[in-house]
């Protein structure tokens, strides 16, 4: 169908550039791409994305449907007698859906019932008592902690999933389903699913909220009739047809999937069944990215993408999820109460484990020991914040370098020895008075710590270990993942096409480079828009000196000069001034956002404080650094606004109020960013990753000089990425209206202006670069003035 022509089925007349946005995702799908689209908050995206996808699933699915009708049909046969076969088939699929969606609809009321009881809590009833000191008790029973006997090291490893098999799942897969309040797995019974594992759309994001904001804008959407009964205008049963309700099963929340683990627990097969029947049947699934991007979690799931849409939103930080899903750190204390818990596990049970299980739980205790003796001398011997360490060091106690970590880690994840050493500690816990000293009050860590060790059995190049100081001197040993390409292979390779969409994702190119460098060029679409805002409603300028002569060069070397800082207070005092209602402050990190508070308060002009003259402007509010206090931060911020007194909000680039805040209309009239957010360049931590590019490019036959440009440039990305996204905080609809202030001489520079987005370089005028500061507040008092 030609573009001009296509019916996207959107609720409201589009704007062009909407109408743009889902032209090129039907036709990325279409295809059969690698899209990257980058469409400014507050465009309409979610609802483009929405009607797109479901516009191409639609006609994908009648084309089908022709095909299927028109199968083995013999061209020699008299056209009434083709029409009567295709009518009859069609009659057939009728019928057949018809009653799926009778027994979905069962399911689901089914479902309902059980739920209820447990919307307001858990249902209260008599709780049965165990007696634990009881050798008969069920949970009293220490026979069930014990191992089963390992006869083989099979063919198999521990993180090969079968789907539905519960006792099949790694433990890096179960930690992070339950963590993230999913049911995990499932019992297939082939006698009682038949259903076939339908064309889906996977829409994934990075919180359950903005999940729940698509589910809203999805209620919006009505796609025509279903594609079986398009032509024929009517039900089966002869009535005008219905209004389409659109198939959709979240993932990601205990209350839309689990109504309690006890339910699930006790569920019978039928009932699970059922579920599992539910799964398949959907048009859309919805659920966090790290769901998706965790092959063992998609497994445990009964998750398939094979020959499905992927739609990731909020996509710009995805490479930085895919390093966070598969690092992974391990504290001091935590190998230490490892070690306690295994070795009381090995001595209750020393006697009756046998063979290869004895064998293959003392080589575990010895890893572990060999690993917390390496931390343990690092932190005596070492007053460095952090270290590079090789696992050969790690791996250097008595004997374990004799130890084969795939054997052994293919044992963890078969003989479920986390399940029963954890298991046997819950137990002692509950037995406290008669528990062995060392397990009372202890929290399991094993299945943890096995996550760690299974990093050790990852390719050398791929990442690093590195040890770890915090500010309360405890130390940790982490494994960074440096290469996410191999970790989202799979999804693209399986994928019939998929969507990376966002607001800011500028600048494209690292997505390109450092996480699918093996798409070719023919299969990668990128596509970019302004905003809908008309473009006087926009204000952007760099200030790069202000009229005291201070140059604004927030660099690493030069942001604590106590001028500059002072210059910096004077600044937001004079902006204040001219931005009316709520003017939001970015700054580059926590603990430069204290100094400068900490310096203002100390710092006089005539008898008062910079903080105190700011103050008298608009009232003051922080971020802290942590989750704690930000909704009340945000609430007394957005009352003061509201009650029609002006506020300033000085908050963190990379911090809570940079992702997924909504700073629209007043709440947000101007946005300031302090300095450049740039990652400590002299952290091991950083050094690792410039040099891995660096290594990567050079190992592809290029030079030295353009592996460390290639560094270089990512670390740049890094950092606008982090800048683009608290821009897009304001800015939030059509009417909307806000001045942005980049306050750094560098946002004056070509090479980080191209790494703005589109939309906010279309408002920097080239001329802009050398305006004064009395002339960039002349400017924002009449953009102001004519917006009333």
């Amino acid at each position: 169908m030609a573009n001009n022509e296509r019916n996207f089925h959107h609720p409201f007349i589009p704007y062009d550039i909407q109408s743009q946005l889902m032209t090129a995702v039907y036709d990325c799908i279409a295809e059969g791409k690698v899209g990257i689209f980058e469409s400014p908050t507050g465009t309409g995206k979610s609802l483009s994305l929405i009607c797109s996808t479901l516009s191409w699933l639609r006609d994908e699915q009648k084309a089908a449907l022709d095909v299927q009708l028109c199968a083995e049909e013999d061209d020699k046969e008299p056209a009434w007698i083709l029409e009567q076969s295709r009518k009859q088939k069609t009659e057939q699929l009728m019928q057949r859906r018809l009653e799926l969606e009778s027994r979905l609809a069962t399911i689901r009321e089914k479902e309902l019932r059980q739920r209820q009881p447990y919307e307001k809590g858990e249902p209260q009833r008599k709780r049965a008592k165990v007696d634990y000191t009881n050798p008969s008790s069920k949970l009293g029973d220490e026979d069930q902690f014990l191992l089963d006997d390992y006869k083989s090291e099979g063919e198999s490893t521990g993180s090969t999933v079968v789907r539905g098999d519960r006792e099949g799942l790694s433990n890096a897969s179960l930690d992070l389903i339950r963590k993230l309040g999913e049911p995990v797995g499932t019992t297939q019974d082939d006698s009682e699913v038949e259903a076939a594992d339908e064309l889906k759309i996977f829409y994934c994001s990075r919180t359950h909220s903005q999940i729940t904001q698509f589910i809203s804008e999805l209620r919006k959407v009505d796609i025509p009739q279903p594609l079986w009964l398009h032509d024929q205008g009517k039900s089966p049963a002869g009535n005008v047809r219905q209004e389409t309700k659109i198939k959709h099963v979240p993932l990601g929340s205990r209350r839309n999937l689990c109504i309690n683990p006890t339910v699930v627990n006790a569920g019978s097969t039928t009932a699970i069944n059922e579920r599992c029947l539910d799964l398949q049947q959907p048009t859309i699934v919805t659920l966090p990215y790290q769901l998706l991007l965790h092959k063992s979690s998609r497994e445990a799931l009964g998750i398939s993408i094979k020959g499905h849409v992927i739609v990731i939103d909020e996509a710009h930080n995805i490479m930085d999820a895919i390093t966070n899903i598969h690092s992974i750190t391990v504290t001091q204390s935590q190998l230490h109460r490892c070690c306690t818990q295994l070795r009381t596990y090995l001595q209750k049970f020393r006697n009756r484990l046998k063979g290869k299980n004895r064998v293959f739980v003392t080589q575990t205790v010895r890893l572990i020991d060999s690993v917390s003796e390496c931390l343990d001398k690092w932190a005596i011997q070492s007053s460095e914040k952090e270290a590079l360490v090789t696992v050969g060091q790690m791996m250097s106690g008595k004997s374990v370098d004799q130890i084969n970590l795939y054997k052994l880690m293919r044992y963890l994840g078969d003989s479920k020895l986390a399940r029963k050493v954890e298991g046997y500690v819950e137990h002692a816990r509950n037995q406290a008075s008669s528990a062995p000293a060392s397990l009372v009050d202890t929290t399991p860590v094993l299945s943890h710590i096995q996550g760690f060790l299974q990093a050790l059995t990852n390719p050398a190049a791929e990442g690093r270990f590195f040890f770890e100081r915090d500010e309360s001197s405890s130390v940790s040993i982490k494994y960074l993942l440096l290469d996410p390409t191999f970790h989202f292979r799979d999804v693209v390779e399986e994928a019939r096409a998929i969507i990376m969409a966002g607001g800011t994702m500028s600048p494209m190119d690292d997505y390109a480079r450092h996480l699918f460098p093996y798409v070719t060029t023919e299969r990668l679409k990128t596509w970019s828009c302004g905003h809908i805002i008309p473009k006087d409603n926009l204000f952007v300028r760099s200030v790069s000196r202000i009229d005291n002569g201070v140059d604004l060069d927030f660099s690493f070397t030069k942001r604590n000069s106590i001028p500059l800082i002072n210059a910096l207070g004077f600044c937001l005092v004079r902006l204040a001034a001219v931005v009316p209602d709520g003017l939001v402050v970015f700054f580059p990190s926590y603990a430069y956002l204290d100094q400068v508070s900490v310096q203002w308060q100390d710092s006089t002009s005539g008898s008062e404080s910079i903080w105190t003259i700011l103050e008298k402007r608009k009232l003051v509010f922080k971020e802290s650094k942590g989750s704690s206090g930000i909704e009340d931060t945000l609430q007394r911020y957005s009352k003061t606004i509201y009650e029609g007194k002006g506020a300033i909000l000085l908050s963190v680039v990379g911090g809570k109020m940079s992702e997924g805040i909504n700073f629209s209309d007043k709440l947000g009239r101007g946005v300031a960013i302090v300095g450049l957010p740039f990652p400590n360049l002299h952290s091991a931590q950083w050094k690792a990753k410039l040099d891995y590019i660096e290594q990567s490019i050079i190992g592809q036959g290029r030079s030295s000089a353009e592996g460390k440009a290639a560094g270089r440039d990512f670390y740049e990305n890094a950092c606008m990425r982090a800048v683009n996204q608290s821009i897009g905080r304001a800015i939030r609809h059509q009417k909307d209206f806000a001045s942005i202030l980049l306050l750094d001489r560098r946002y004056a520079t070509p090479r980080i202006v191209n790494k703005l987005p589109g939309w906010i370089k279309q408002g920097l005028d080239d001329n802009d670069a050398a305006a004064t500061f009395p002339e960039i507040i002349q400017g924002l008092e009449h953009f102001f003035e004519a917006k009333g």
